[in-house]
C-alpha cells in the first residue's frame, strides 16, 4: 500500500463519516478544506439557496494561477442510507473489512473525491510554486437532491470571477465490474411527464353513460412504447421511455373514474433536443386519443439535457493513464443516469471517471481498498500527463 494511497483511504473515510445526506453538510467540506490548505489551495465556501430549497454548502478550492485549468468536480452529499438493519456495517462508520471499505458514499461519490483530492496535493506539493497551470476542485452538496443550490450556481460565480475551467473530469462512479473499464464522455438526457386524461364518471354496469380515462392512458402510453423515438446515434443508444406509475385513485370496483394519471421518464439522446421531445410526445397522444371523448394534459418537469464531449486528447489522456496503472484501455461510454457534467458542459469540455457502480444507492455500498489505491494513482498520473499536453502553451 502506497503512501498516497492510505491518505486517499484516510480521506475516504472521514468524509464518510460525515453524514452529509443531501442538503446537509455534516462537516464534509470542513474535511475536505483541512486537507487542501496545507497545499496552498485556496478554499472558498460558498452557500446558496433561493425560495423554497433549504441552504446548500459548495466548495470551490484552486491552486495555481493561469491556464491551462484542470477542474475536478463532484458530490459532497449522499442519498439517506435507508434501513441501517439492512447493512451489515453503520453506514457512516467507514469500517474496512475483507479489504472493502463499507459507507455510504464510498463509490458515489465520496471514494473519488478522496482520491482525486489526495493526488491534486501530492502533484501541488511535489512541483511547489513551479505548478504550470491550475488545478481546482469543484464539490457540491446538492447532486443527489434538487441540483439548483450545488454546481449551476457554483459554476455561476466562478465565471462572475473569471475562474474558467479549460477541461473538467467528474468522479462519478463510470466502471461496472472492474476499474479501468469506462470512461464516460457523455450522458443522456432525462424528462419526467404526467399524464392526466379526463372521462366521464360512471356505473360500470351503464358504461354507455360514461367514459372510461384508464381506456385513454393505456391508448396513450401504448402508443408511446410502441413508436421508437429513434435508433440510436454515433455516441448514444437510442432514447428510451418507462412508464413509471399508473393512478386511478379509485376505492371501489363498481364506478368507472373520473380521471386516471401516469408518470413516465424518457431517456433521451442527442437526437433530441427537450422542446422537439416534449411536441413529439404531445402529438403521439393526440392521435392515440383521436376519435375518443376524452381529453388529456401532458405535463413535464424542468429537463436534465445531454451531454456529449467528442473524443478527444482529454479522454485519450486520461485513458493512458488508466492503461498505465490497470492495464486496461477504457471504452468510451454514454449509458447511466445524469451527472452534474450535464452542467459543466456549457462552460468546458468534460468527462466522467471514478469508482464501481455495483453498490452505489444500496445497503452496504463499499469500495475495494486496491481500487481507492489504484485510482488514486491513475489520477495522479493524469495530472501529469494533462500538464505535459496542455502545459506551457495553454489549454489551446
Amino acid at each position: 500500500m502506497s503512501a498516497l494511497g492510505d491518505k486517499a483511504i484516510a480521506l475516504t473515510q472521514s468524509l464518510i463519516r460525515c453524514a452529509s445526506v443531501t442538503p446537509a453538510d455534516a462537516g464534509a467540506l470542513d474535511v475536505l478544506v483541512q486537507a487542501l490548505k496545507p497545499a496552498r489551495f485556496a478554499c472558498e465556501r460558498l452557500t446558496f439557496t433561493q425560495e423554497g430549497t433549504p441552504p446548500v454548502d459548495n466548495l470551490f478550492a484552486r491552486v495555481g494561477e493561469g491556464p491551462p485549468h484542470l477542474c475536478f468536480a463532484g458530490h459532497s452529499d449522499v442519498v439517506p442510507p435507508g434501513d441501517t438493519k439492512l447493512w451489515r456495517h453503520p453506514p457512516f462508520a467507514a469500517e474496512i473489512a475483507g479489504g472493502l471499505l463499507y459507507g455510504r458514499g464510498a463509490a458515489d461519490m465520496k471514494g473519488a473525491i478522496a482520491c482525486f483530492a489526495a493526488a491534486a496535493i501530492d502533484y501541488a506539493k511535489a512541483r511547489g510554486r513551479e505548478l504550470d497551470g491550475s488545478i481546482s476542485l469543484l464539490i457540491t452538496g446538492d447532486e443527489e437532491g434538487p441540483a439548483v443550490n450545488g454546481t449551476r450556481k457554483v459554476l455561476a460565480w466562478m465565471k462572475e470571477k473569471g475562474e474558467r475551467p479549460d477541461h473538467c473530469l467528474v468522479g462519478e462512479p463510470t466502471n461496472a465490474k472492474r476499474l479501468g473499464e469506462a470512461i464516460k464522455i457523455g450522458r443522456r438526457g432525462s424528462l419526467n411527464g404526467t399524464l392526466k386524461v379526463s372521462g366521464v364518471q360512471g356505473h360500470v354496469a351503464y358504461p354507455h353513460f360514461a367514459c372510461n380515462p384508464v381506456k385513454g392512458v393505456i391508448q396513450i402510453l401504448a402508443r408511446l412504447y410502441d413508436a421508437p423515438l429513434d435508433y440510436g446515434s454515433a455516441h448514444f443508444s437510442p432514447s428510451n421511455l418507462e412508464v413509471t406509475s399508473i393512478d386511478v385513485g379509485n376505492p371501489t370496483v363498481n364506478v368507472i373514474p373520473a380521471e386516471a394519471t401516469a408518470r413516465f421518464n424518457v431517456r433521451y439522446n442527442d437526437r433530441h433536443q427537450p422542446e422537439s421531445l416534449i411536441a413529439l410526445l404531445r402529438d403521439q397522444a393526440t392521435l392515440a386519443l383521436s376519435g375518443a371523448e376524452l381529453s388529456y394534459t401532458l405535463d413535464f418537469e424542468p429537463p436534465s439535457h445531454t451531454f456529449l464531449t467528442e473524443p478527444g486528447p482529454l479522454d485519450a489522456l486520461l485513458s493512458e493513464a488508466v492503461h498505465e496503472i490497470t492495464g486496461l484501455t477504457p471504452s468510451l461510454e454514454t449509458g447511466g443516469g445524469t451527472s452534474d457534467a450535464r452542467f459543466i458542459k456549457d462552460y468546458c469540455p468534460v468527462i466522467e471517471f471514478g469508482l464501481l457502480t455495483a453498490t452505489i444507492h444500496k445497503a452496504d455500498e463499499h469500495v475495494a481498498i486496491a481500487d481507492l489505491e489504484q485510482l488514486t494513482a491513475i489520477y495522479r498520473r493524469f495530472i501529469e500527463l494533462y500538464f505535459e499536453r496542455f502545459g506551457g502553451a495553454g489549454a489551446g
